[in-house]
């Protein structure tokens, strides 16, 4: 970058941020936004209210009360940038898309290790940060990306049922009274179906196999009316033929998706066909797929309608994965691994959000602080993506090593070896 456009980034910010002042509360409110979206934007190691305070010689109390009392709406705020991507990112429903796999969505969780128990939702869980039991949160996120545009556009924290059990402790931390459990995958739902509330019009949804093992989230997707295609685990059932009457004295058993894939009817003659995917910032992997269709297991039923499940294998690591999807019968093989392995989009947005922005330091025991916490890197999240593409657009090529949101999201591309 330039002196110029390093000096460009000032009064961006300003106007960035003049666009959701609606969301943003009074003048005093909107200048303690602004220095805490400074301190997400800063090298600080901890970009937390007192470090942050401290560097910009804002009152840390200020800034306390910025996230946990100060009168402005984080809801609408998640709101207007949901509005403000599908105005100025995302393809309309007839225009032309940049790609073949146009608007891919991506649901995914991730986790903070905390010491203590007062962080709102903090307990003993699986940590994915460090692969491990240990005492963490975790939140649940959806992301969006088209062309070489992405961004994180929601966040919720999982609320375990221990602590809603547990009234005294959540009202102590701020949580909710009505409150309900909801589930990670019950979130994502939720956070779908609030985004295509807002105008956003995903080409595809992506997920791993902690959502896509769950046959009753796939059959939440369908009925919002999206196409789908996520990870499920190897032992994922399935039954190889659509139903048949009771009467037959062969009787008729979901098996596992790793033995439909070898010797299921739908599989069976079918040649691996070798993919190399196309990434931008890391060596390209080769990929060898093939794909049948399937009738998903639900509560040991047969769900009466088909579906694509596809096992990929990598060629150098021996890595297999499964994916299932709704697309249509007609839609290529090449097609389908195109937006399967578009999700690898978020891991890095997660990255520049927990690395770069800040989205994991939040050191607060109030749950409405944590949330504000979130929309605030997302605000930050969006200046920073809308930035890289001002400036990727000022220059012909990227320097090598130069980071942003977009530099390795955009879907990959799929060439058949």
């Amino acid at each position: 970058m330039t002196e110029e456009q390093i000096a460009s980034l000032t009064p961006a910010l300003r106007g960035h941020l003049r666009g959701f002042e609606n969301c943003l509360g009074g003048q005093a409110v909107r200048e303690h936004v602004g220095t805490y979206c400074r301190g997400l934007l800063s090298d600080l190691p901890r970009k937390s209210v007192e470090p942050i305070a401290l560097a910009s010689g804002a009152c840390v109390r200020s800034l306390q009360l910025l996230l946990t009392q100060h009168e402005w709406d984080e809801l609408e705020l998640r709101d207007a940038l949901q509005r403000r991507i599908v105005q100025e990112h995302l393809p309309a429903p007839d225009e032309p898309r940049l790609d073949a796999v146009g608007a891919v969505g991506w649901i995914d969780e991730t986790s903070v290790a905390k010491k203590g128990d007062k962080t709102p939702g903090a307990q003993r869980q699986y940590c994915g940060s460090t692969g491990k039991i240990e005492n963490c949160v975790v939140t649940v996120h959806l992301g969006v990306g088209y062309g070489r545009f992405s961004c994180l556009i929601d966040s919720d924290l999982y609320v375990p049922q221990k602590w809603l059990d547990d009234p005294d402790r959540c009202r102590e931390a701020g949580i909710p009274s009505d409150l309900p459990f909801r589930s990670k995958p019950q979130i994502a739902l939720d956070q779908v179906k609030r985004a295509l509330g807002n105008g956003v019009r995903f080409d595809w949804i992506g997920f791993d196999e902690g959502y896509g093992g769950k046959p009753w989230f796939l059959k939440g997707l369908e009925e919002l009316g999206v196409l789908f295609i996520g990870e499920v685990p190897k032992t994922f059932r399935c039954f190889s033929a659509p139903p048949r009457y009771r009467s037959l004295q062969r009787p008729y058993v979901a098996r596992e998706a790793q033995n439909l894939a070898r010797t299921g009817k739908s599989f069976r003659g079918k040649k691996w066909k070798k993919y190399r995917i196309v990434h931008q910032t890391v060596e390209d992997s080769i990929w060898e797929a093939k794909a049948g269709r399937v009738y998903m297991s639900v509560e040991g039923e047969c769900h009466r309608r088909d579906y694509w499940l596809i096992v990929a294998r990598n060629c150098q690591m021996g890595e297999v994965k499964y994916f299932i999807s709704n697309a249509p019968v007609r839609t290529s093989l090449k097609r389908l691994l195109e937006a399967a392995f578009s999700r690898w989009g978020i891991e890095h947005l997660f990255r520049v959000a927990k690395t770069e922005i800040g989205l994991g330091h939040y050191e607060g025991r109030r749950y409405r602080g944590l949330m504000r916490h979130m929309m605030l890197c997302q605000l930050t999240l969006l200046f920073v993506a809308e930035q890289t593409e001002r400036l990727r657009g000022e220059k012909p090529t990227v320097d090598e090593g130069a980071g942003g949101p977009s530099a390795q999201c955009g879907v990959p591309a799929v060439d058949a070896s």
